[in-house]
């Protein structure tokens, strides 16, 4: 069977539960993968003919795609800021919207940077401060997680891409965690702030395989971690320092209040789409 033939199989199968565009995506990141190539358009795509295992493989990932799992997890990858991370079922994978927040922080840096010390909250797969780290060279980059496997997987990112960030296990919601940390220029995060209510919204690729943990919070208190930012700030956060982080499309001006009621200035921000999913507080 050639690659060709192997994607206009996947594609059939993918389109049975997939729109289009999506069944486009995932059939041309299985390519790339399985190639090396970018486009199946390729010429000699009609003569490269897959081995016995790719062929096992390709049945394998196909198996799992069709349950819904994201193409990310099946192939263990995901691209952040031009960067190729490492991610599995333990870690959100990334979102274009998060790259927004990180380019914002980039923007508003005064370069060249002698000295600045990050924070980011929640760490993930580590795309949030790897990609800074690497942006921001003489950085001294920090970074949280309350789940231990999320820290394995963001620290191998790290080591993979060649960025030095100090990792820690920590619950950021419990006050007397989060005051053993120092105080930073820059606090940043991707916080979990998606109502529980709010579930049944997901797709089925994001609610049955990503981490609960890290998307959902309780319904009485959707703004809980950003409270926790505010209060963490006020005794953190150096001079002229900021706070990042993104926001629910529909919780932003709540979270601006929230912020403002604790004595700072904000700036709330729109993604490519026009929705707005980012604040800047200081």
């Amino acid at each position: 069977m050639t690659i060709l033939q192997a994607m206009q199989q996947l594609r059939r199968d993918l389109g049975t539960i997939y729109e289009e565009g999506e069944v486009t995506a995932i059939s041309n990141w299985i390519s790339e993968n399985m190639t090396g190539e970018k486009s199946v358009g390729r010429p000699f795509f009609k003569d490269y003919s897959l081995s016995e295992e790719q062929e096992v493989k390709l049945l394998e990932y196909t198996a799992r795609l069709l349950t819904h799992e994201p193409v990310q997890y099946v192939l263990n990858e995901s691209w952040f800021c031009g960067l190729k991370f490492y991610v599995d079922k333990n870690v959100l994978i990334p979102r274009p919207e998060t790259e927004e927040l990180v380019e914002w922080v980039i923007a508003n840096c005064k370069f060249p940077v002698d000295k600045l010390s990050i924070l980011d909250i929640g760490t993930g797969s580590g795309c949030i401060p790897i990609a800074l780290k690497r942006k921001i060279r003489k950085a001294d980059v920090w970074s949280c997680d309350v789940s231990d496997a999320a820290l394995e997987v963001a620290q191998k990112n790290a080591a993979t891409l060649g960025a030095e960030v100090k990792f820690l296990q920590l619950d950021f919601l419990d006050g007397k965690q989060r005051d053993t940390l120092p105080s930073f220029d820059i606090i940043i995060s991707n916080p979990p702030y998606i109502p529980e209510r709010e579930k049944y919204k997901l797709q089925p690729n994001v609610i049955e395989y990503e981490p609960r943990t890290a998307l959902f919070v309780p319904d009485q208190k959707p703004l809980i971690f950003y409270e926790a930012l505010a209060v963490f700030g006020k005794n953190h956060l150096l001079a002229d320092g900021s706070i990042y982080a993104e926001v629910h499309e529909d919780l932003g001006k709540e979270v601006a209040e929230l912020f403002n009621a604790n004595g700072y200035a904000t700036e709330l921000k729109k993604d490519m789409q026009g929705r707005m999913r980012m604040i800047k507080a200081g």
